[in-house]
């Protein structure tokens, strides 16, 4: 009989992919439309901004901070925003335990690494119509491409910050006789 001790693995739920993580980001996008609206809405109605460029730059840090407090808020309860919860993927720190408030700060303000170097490039180099857009896309796409060279493919912003974001897995669907016999309770609460 073999005694041989093995080490448990460290990390029990797999990395998610990297097409996985890209989808989340682009269904997060779409979800955060709303509470940006709905911020943006909060802060003109509450200073009476009249026009766009009135109250600019406090309007930015104003949205930097609620999407700051929406990312570090479910970060930190749940580990998984909605856009996470769709795609089965979860924010872990290193052991796999659920983030802390200070981790999920600092991995927020590190994934601004996705845009503000591009953004800056752009700017500083004088970048002009399709520039603009470009110098960002081609900083997003090298910051993916970083994950790339990690062991556990995670982004670096991950990496520094100590978290993982793992995949889930799928729960099974419910069975033609389980649907047929939730179908029946609802037809009877009904009458």
């Amino acid at each position: 009989m073999d005694l041989a001790v093995t080490e448990p693995d460290p990390h029990p739920l797999p990395s998610a992919p990297l097409r996985h993580r890209l989808l989340c980001m682009i269904y997060e996008a779409m979800l955060l439309f709303g509470v940006l609206f709905i911020a943006t809405w909060l802060f003109s109605t509450l200073l009476q901004q009249r026009h766009a460029l009135y109250l600019r730059d406090a309007l930015q840090d104003w949205l930097f901070v609620v999407l700051g407090l929406y990312f570090c808020w479910f970060w930190t309860h749940g580990g998984q925003t909605l856009a996470m919860k769709t795609w089965h993927l979860r924010v872990l720190d290193r052991d796999g335990a659920p983030l802390r408030w200070r981790q999920a700060m600092l991995r927020y303000a590190l994934c601004w690494l996705w845009f503000v170097p591009g953004l800056a490039v752009a700017k500083l180099s004088g970048a002009q119509g399709w520039m603009l857009v470009l110098l960002p896309a081609a900083n997003f796409v090298l910051w993916a491409l970083i994950s790339r060279f990690d062991a556990d493919r995670q982004f670096l912003h991950d990496r520094i910050a100590r978290t993982r974001i793992v995949l889930l897995p799928r729960l099974p669907k419910a069975g033609k006789a389980e649907a047929g016999v939730a179908a029946a309770i609802a037809a009877t609460d009904k009458d």
